[in-house]
């Protein structure tokens, strides 16, 4: 696997991450973040406040102690630096991961071919001086040297180094699997492949820019979150500024106390703002991209992540997606007169040279039901009869035996020609078996019918759950297929979908994007072929498959690279577990402030008005221990919700009043009943030191 999952505080990534903390107090960087840069500009006030107070050696800002307000400025900064911490963290997972895809650019030699034949000579050269349109061998224990499109040959490819699965795969020229990629290793037998890409432009150059792309633009969603952050930010300013004046004239109409000094009115906020979602909320974009990176999906943009987390409508594929890909043979259906075991022992016979997965099914299939096994038909004499278009059957003559099997209309002609009859018995069968969406084969011993095989499309084992889940989360579920209306409608009833579009082309799926998305849908799509590239641009969320075209992938904003069609369901959930953690660590940041107000605003403004003491309801030890044990645990607690923040909330199939009600009880209690114990517990900590 090219990006393993890297540990949360691996110290590869912790050093790196605190150098980046650093670096990033500078002002141009701090700015990007409203909130934060507050609290930065407070960490510079009260740094020049606690010199003063060091070289008057002794109390300069009202009556606040030099060690207090020292202590209150290097809280500050370790706020600002634990915020910078959770980002730069984040941002080195997603530089870890390019790093480990570096190490599939090493230098490979390559087998340019002279001429456009198999046979053709060849010459090693350096894959970087490669072209696009050159044609190179590639045999087995080869690395392939660069991304390609398989012209001639079959092998078996271990992608492992760029997919992380360990079973090899096959690629073969023609259809939707003759893609291949630069750092896989062919294993066995040979391909002839025409390169597709000039240098610094192969999948593995793109995987490494789009990884690093974690600096990324922010989100509609997080835009929308920023500029309620800046509001609150903006409104506690002008509270607390207000509050400098209204605690001198209550001094002065009291003749006695003192004024709330400048340090306790920036500890007062900081505590206030929501400084604890500002501080990760950079963290938390950039760790949703390097969550789909470890389900082997790359994105394009944070913006796409998100759009994943607000899908409404899912496209998907039926072949590969919903079902296995490959029609099975399901069942044996005797003619009259005919035993079940005579009719799978004779469609087993005409299937064992059918190297097609239908024709394999079929010996499977006899197998498992009546345990025949295969036999020596050269002994027998065997001659195959493949399968052709102009037939339409396949089969083997037993010396005068003839044995065929193939479509209705093809059999009834041969066993025309061969004197006997059609029974109408099959005729139904062969009807019943289309009604249902499968595909009727037909076989025959000679002049007789012995039968039908229905070939049908297997839904893959647990998918209809997976449906309905995403129906509890409010995702509207459609099949797209080439397959007629009758044929869809069986497989959707089958798999759970909400609907269906049949005898799909490109223009229909792109019409039914735009149709949903005309009434305010969000839609993602699965594809992988050059005519699903329309529908993939149009999508909101478009994931294209490794396996598939250049143009599918470059109408994309994700790659799967396990080129797994379900995982479209994976993305939605990485996506929504995104929004949750941004949604959950907002709730607990807001609340936060309930108990730091208890804490810090009887501490402030006691000495003016001392019949705030009695909203002291932590017992805190003195108004100095109670606004740095404050200021102490809004530093902290960053640090505590960073492994969640990179992590994400669990993910739960909820719906959106559910997740709501849970969110307020676990992070909106939780945000309240937190601070209390914290704080309180870092007041003891400080008395019992003797720093206040």
């Amino acid at each position: 696997m090219t990006h393993t999952a890297f540990r949360l505080f691996d110290a590869a990534l912790m050093r790196p991450a605190l150098l980046d903390a650093f670096k990033k107090l500078d002002p141009r960087v701090q700015w990007r973040n409203p909130v934060m840069f507050v609290v930065y500009v407070g960490s510079i006030l009260t740094t020049g406040l606690s010199a003063q107070a060091l070289l008057a050696q002794g109390h300069s800002d009202g009556d606040a102690s030099a060690g207090f307000v020292v202590a209150i400025a290097l809280w500050l900064w370790f706020t600002v630096l634990f915020a910078n911490f959770a980002e730069a963290l984040a941002e080195g997972r997603s530089k870890a991961q390019a790093a480990s895809l570096r190490d599939l650019k090493k230098q490979t030699w390559a087998k340019k071919l002279e001429a456009p034949r198999s046979d053709a000579n060849w010459h090693p050269i350096e894959s970087t001086t490669l072209r696009k349109g050159d044609l190179i061998m590639v045999q087995a224990g080869d690395v392939v040297p660069a991304d390609g499109e398989v012209v001639e040959g079959v092998a078996s490819v271990d992608e492992s180094a760029i997919t992380g699965e360990s079973a090899p795969v096959i690629r073969e020229s023609g259809g939707d699997f003759s893609a291949v990629t630069g750092g896989t290793r062919v294993l066995s037998d040979w391909v002839m492949v025409r390169v597709s890409v000039n240098p610094g432009e192969t999948f593995v150059d793109r995987m490494i820019a789009m990884v690093e792309s974690a600096k990324r633009q922010k989100t509609p969603n997080e835009i929308a979150l920023t500029i309620l952050l800046v509001a609150l930010t903006i409104v506690f300013l002008v509270v607390t500024v207000t509050l400098l004046p209204f605690s001198a004239f209550g001094v002065s109409v009291a003749q006695s106390g003192s004024p709330a000094s400048i340090t306790v009115l920036v500890a007062l906020l900081v505590c206030l703002i929501p400084t604890t979602i500002a501080g990760l909320l950079s963290a938390i974009g950039v760790a949703g991209m390097s969550r789909m990176m470890q389900a082997n999906v790359i994105a394009t943009s944070g913006r796409a992540v998100e759009a994943a987390g607000d899908v409404d409508v899912l496209l998907m594929d039926k072949t590969g997606t919903i079902t296995l890909g490959n029609r099975q043979a399901s069942e044996f259906i005797p003619a009259p007169g005919v035993r079940k075991a005579d009719l799978a022992e004779v469609a087993q016979l005409a299937s064992l040279a059918d190297e097609t997965p239908e024709g394999r099914s079929v010996v499977v299939l006899a197998k498992q039901q009546f345990d025949l096994r295969g036999r020596d038909l050269q002994a027998l004499g065997a001659s195959f009869v493949h399968f052709s278009a102009q037939t339409r059957m396949s089969g083997v003559d037993l010396g005068e035996r003839q044995i065929r099997k193939g479509a209705a209309e093809a059999i009834r002609r041969h066993v025309a020609e061969q004197g006997g009859h059609f029974p109408s018995a099959v005729d139904a069968a062969v009807e019943a078996v289309s009604h249902k969406g499968g595909t009727p084969l037909v076989v025959a011993d000679g002049a007789r019918v012995l039968g039908v095989v229905e070939l049908k499309d297997i839904v893959k084992g647990g998918i209809k759950e997976r449906f309905a889940e995403l129906r509890r989360m409010g995702i509207k579920t459609v099949m797209i297929t080439g397959d007629s209306r009758l044929t869809a409608a069986a497989i959707a009833a089958e798999a759970g979908v909400d609907d269906f579009l049949a005898e799909a082309t490109p223009e229909m799926k792109l019409s039914l994007i735009r149709q949903y998305q005309g009434e305010g849908k969000l839609v993602a799509m699965t594809g992988d072929g050059t005519n699903d590239a329309p529908a993939l641009a149009q999508a909101d969320v478009a994931v294209a498959m490794n396996s598939g075209t250049q143009a599918a992938k470059e109408a994309s904003n994700m790659v799967d690279l396990d080129s797994n069609p379900t995982k479209l369901i994976e993305v939605v959930e990485t996506g929504k577990q995104m929004l949750m953690t941004r949604g959950s660590l907002t709730t607990f940041s807001i609340a936060n402030d309930v108990a730091k107000y208890f804490a810090i605003v009887p501490a402030a403004f006691v000495s003016t008005y001392p019949q705030l003491s009695a909203l002291n309801v932590m017992a805190l030890t003195s108004p100095t221990s109670a606004v740095l044990s404050a200021v102490i645990f809004n530093a902290l607690i960053i640090v505590f919700l960073i492994p969640l923040a990179l992590k994400g909330v669990p993910y739960r199939a909820l719906g959106a009043a559910m997740l709501l009600r849970r969110n307020l009880l676990i992070y909106g209690l939780g945000g309240v009943l937190v601070p209390f114990v914290g704080i309180k517990v870092i007041d003891v900590l400080l008395t019992a030191i003797g720093m206040v």
